[in-house]
């Protein structure tokens, strides 16, 4: 009795139906694991950018990062409390009335306001460029670097105080105080050392300032008499 060996059309579509299933199914996860492998590989050349990863892993650029030639923080300094820091505040603009405007906005951050005045009656020059001058002692270095977190690239020099007081004297190019928002301190963190800065230990330090005795004739004195002068 003979067998009739002749397949099953239907058992054939069913099988060839499973294969092409199949083959789909392994195209789709070899196409995903290519793409996933340029994907990581573009990422970590950095052809390719992601705005979210970039969020995710990119610190904040520091605020207040001082201009070079500027004294290096002290390694390992950190921020201090804004209510713990003295700042002196001179106008040096002919602009009236700038050294109390920005004693203001210090002063609404919490910072302690000392002196303010004109920046040559304290022995500054009375034409200061750039936003700002920031000038300190080698005890007040973390609160200088606290203190220019709140200005746009401010000049910082390192004088022969022994307090830790710091002087600001307000430039030409200053419009405002960086936005509250915008200023990156962390506590514990350590300051960023700005581009081209110099060490500390190899700073030339120079004279605190002093002001200057005064004239026996104010009429000789132009700034005695300018009230646009005042700070």
């Amino acid at each position: 009795m003979s067998t009739d060996r002749t397949p099953d059309p239907a058992r054939q579509r069913r099988r060839r139906h499973v294969r092409e299933r199949q083959a789909v199914i392994f195209g789709v996860m070899l196409g995903a694991m290519a793409v996933s492998a340029f994907g990581a590989a573009a990422v970590y050349t950095g052809s390719l950018s992601l705005p979210f990863l970039s969020h995710a892993i990119a610190s904040p650029a520091p605020t207040g990062l001082a201009a070079a030639n500027s004294p290096c923080p002290p390694e390992g300094a950190v921020p201090v409390a804004y209510g713990e820091i003295t700042v002196n505040v001179y106008n040096g603009t002919n602009r009236p009335g700038l050294a109390g405007e920005t004693s203001t906005s210090l002063s609404g951050r919490g910072f302690v306001i000392g002196v303010q005045g004109n920046a040559s009656d304290r022995g500054y020059s009375g034409s200061q460029e750039g936003t700002a001058l920031i000038q300190f002692g080698a005890q007040g270095a973390a609160q200088a670097y606290t203190v220019a977190a709140q200005f746009d690239s401010p000049r910082l020099v390192l004088d022969d105080r022994q307090d830790a007081s710091v002087d600001v004297v307000v430039g030409t190019a200053y419009n405002a105080l960086v936005a509250a928002g915008d200023v990156v301190l962390t506590a514990d963190q350590p300051f960023a050392s700005p581009e081209g800065c110099i060490p500390m230990d190899q700073v030339t330090v120079v004279a605190q300032p002093v002001a200057p005795e005064p004239t026996e004739d104010p009429a000789a004195d132009p700034a005695a008499v300018d009230p646009a002068a005042e700070g």
